[in-house]
């Protein structure tokens, strides 16, 4: 039996006291595309789409804004609790707004926008996000833990998204990709 969005989200909660709406959401969809890398299968059931802000769990979402209690309760299992901490380590110390970002510069989001119409939410699919994460997206930069300094990392995250210079940028360069910009920032650079 799967999980549900709700199980999740309560550990992560539970992992990051204080956890707001934007980020957990962001969380949700990086735990559910690293699940389906690892083991095929999704983490929970509930659809991810893409909204304005980047991926959201539209029925999580709405339950909570309404004050609807979920259905059912399931126990995280020894892979879902696996998944969990390493996108917590991986990405706990991002804030939302970073996550964002990120998420906006990912295929997954980005073929599931191209489907949107404005205000409105397009699915992000299952095989769209296993193949990007089992491909080594978000971020295969080679190191186990959580991204190099995340202060400076959030920085670089709001240049690059500004259009702004980039570490690597020159004056008469192209500004360095968003992968480019992880590998430099894995380097410690």
């Amino acid at each position: 039996m799967y999980a549900s969005a709700h199980d999740v989200a309560a550990a992560l909660r539970d992992r990051l006291p204080g956890l707001g709406a934007k980020k957990l959401h962001k969380l949700l969809y990086y735990c559910q595309g690293h699940h389906l890398a690892s083991f095929g299968t999704p983490l929970f059931t509930e659809a991810i789409g893409a909204w304005d802000m980047g991926p959201m769990v539209e029925r999580l979402w709405r339950d909570e804004k309404y004050g609807t209690p979920p259905r059912q309760h399931a126990d995280l299992d020894e892979a879902a609790l696996n998944t969990i901490g390493y996108v917590v380590s991986r990405y706990g110390a991002l804030t939302g707004g970073d996550l964002e970002i990120m998420t906006h510069g990912e295929p997954p989001w980005q073929a599931a926008e191209a489907g949107r119409s404005s205000r409105e939410q397009s699915p992000i699919r299952h095989e769209w996000m296993r193949d990007y994460f089992r491909a080594g997206g978000a971020p295969d930069d080679g190191v186990d833990g959580p991204l190099p300094e995340p202060a400076l990392m959030s920085a670089w995250l709001r240049e690059g998204a500004g259009g702004g210079a980039t570490p690597d940028a020159t004056p008469d360069g192209p500004e360095d990709s968003l992968d480019e910009l992880r590998a430099w920032a894995a380097r410690g650079a």
